[in-house]
């Protein structure tokens, strides 16, 4: 019986939602999720696809990273086709997970970066080792849909239906551009939900020479970091990886390229190590700083124009950041919390941040940056819905709650690729 079987069968789909209900999803997607469900709006999806009739266009959208301001391509289906792949992207991931080595971490069911992480750290004298941190550029939109094929076939050759199906829509030529129908190489299509699978597909030989060879590496998506006793050999990994991204038609990104030398430390994930305290690292400290920076920046303008009060644009800051931080949004997005709570040791970094934002809402409720802020207590903070991150961090750390933020909740089997904006 092929995969694609699966996605008619009632039975799976409560599968599905029991899945994700268990997860930090956001109540509106398991809402949606349900009606979906309840109102079988698999069945015309699964029928066209049974019939290998065209499945609609994906559309493309440029967005910016919030933390950069960089455009960053993504596409989408339509809600019915996007809800059908997101259940066969979690069929696939289980099915042929076997394929993968261990020193692949991303997207992977029951595997998230708090493994990725301690186990590199818990690599005898790592912090004693030189290391080498990479970033693929562009690597859902860019790699060659040619021999990403190729690989599916072979992976596949139990299921040449679902193979069939895959392939078609991998070298659909077109996508949707607004209203207009434009050709463009697109790759693995990051932001639909198969990208996933294809992002650790792509580059599963490369993990599995490292892991076969024994050395210290570990790949979550696009980001690489491998380990080495001497400068020599870990130049020897970094020309290794660079050459097999170039035979794969893909690159490094240069400005992502990072050399760590013995006892200094490494990064890796947003997470910082250095003699066995992991931490925040100091650019994910640095773009979250900005995001509250420019926020608080906008709300000030924005209570100055409708004449509001500070209390007003300090609580709508207080509000976003909650939701940042603790809440999250779309289905599959952890939290800020959830992605470093559960690996950091230490919170000298949650410090830093939590009198960043203590600044900034006592800016936006005081409407001025002199010292007259300072007439805006702690405790006016903790009224207008404030929650510090270092609290926050021991509440989970004690065991008082599964989800920073909430309770008895837990966080996903992954992340997925907006994490990037988040670390």
């Amino acid at each position: 019986m092929s995969l694609l079987d699966e996605l008619s069968d009632p039975r799976v789909w409560e599968r599905f939602y029991d899945y994700k209900a268990g997860l930090a999803c956001h109540k509106v997607f398991l809402k949606a999720l349900r009606e979906f469900i309840d109102r079988q709006g698999y069945v015309d999806v699964c029928a066209a696809i049974e019939e290998e009739q065209p499945f609609p266009l994906p559309k493309k959208a440029v967005i910016s990273k919030m933390a950069t301001g960089k455009k960053r391509t993504v596409y989408t289906y339509p809600d019915d086709e996007n809800t059908v792949l997101k259940l066969l992207t979690w069929l696939l991931l289980r099915r042929y997970d076997y394929i993968f080595p261990k020193s692949l971490y991303s997207f992977r069911p029951g595997v998230t970066a708090k493994d990725a992480f301690l186990r590199l750290a818990s690599v005898p004298g790592i912090g004693g080792k030189y290391a080498y941190k990479t970033d693929v550029s562009d690597y859902f939109n860019s790699a060659p849909v040619d021999a990403l094929v190729e690989q599916l076939e072979g992976v596949f050759a139990d299921d040449p239906k679902l193979f069939s199906f895959l392939k078609r829509l991998l070298e659909e030529p077109e996508v949707l551009d607004g209203n207009e129908r434009i050709t463009e190489q697109k790759g693995m299509m990051a932001g639909t939900p198969l990208s996933a699978f294809y992002a650790n597909l792509f580059l599963s030989d490369l993990d599995r020479d490292f892991a076969e060879a024994g050395t210290p590496y570990a790949r979550y998506s696009d980001d690489i970091i491998v380990f080495a006793d001497t400068p020599e050999e870990l130049e020897s990994h970094a020309e290794k990886i660079r050459q097999y991204l170039a035979a794969a038609g893909l690159n490094v990104n240069p400005k992502k390229e990072e050399y760590y030398a013995p006892d200094t430390g490494f990064v890796f994930l947003g997470f910082s190590y250095r003699g066995g305290v992991i931490d925040v690292a100091p650019a994910s400290v640095a773009k979250l700083k900005a995001k509250m920076r420019r926020k608080a920046r906008a709300l000030a303008r924005w209570a100055k124009r409708k004449g509001l009060d500070g209390d007003k644009a300090a609580r709508a800051f207080v509000k976003a950041f909650n939701r940042k931080l603790y809440e999250g949004g779309r289905d599959s997005e952890l939290t800020w919390a959830l992605w470093f709570f559960p690996v950091i040791n230490t919170a000298e970094s949650l410090g830093t941040l939590d009198r960043y934002a203590e600044d900034c809402i006592r800016f936006l409720a005081a409407g001025t940056r002199t010292k007259a802020r300072f007439n805006v207590r702690y405790e006016d903070l903790k009224a207008l819905g404030f929650r510090p991150l270092k609290h926050e961090y021991y509440r989970f750390r004690d065991g008082k709650t599964d989800r920073p933020g909430g309770e008895n909740e837990v966080a996903p089997d992954g992340a997925d690729e907006e994490m990037k904006t988040l670390r």
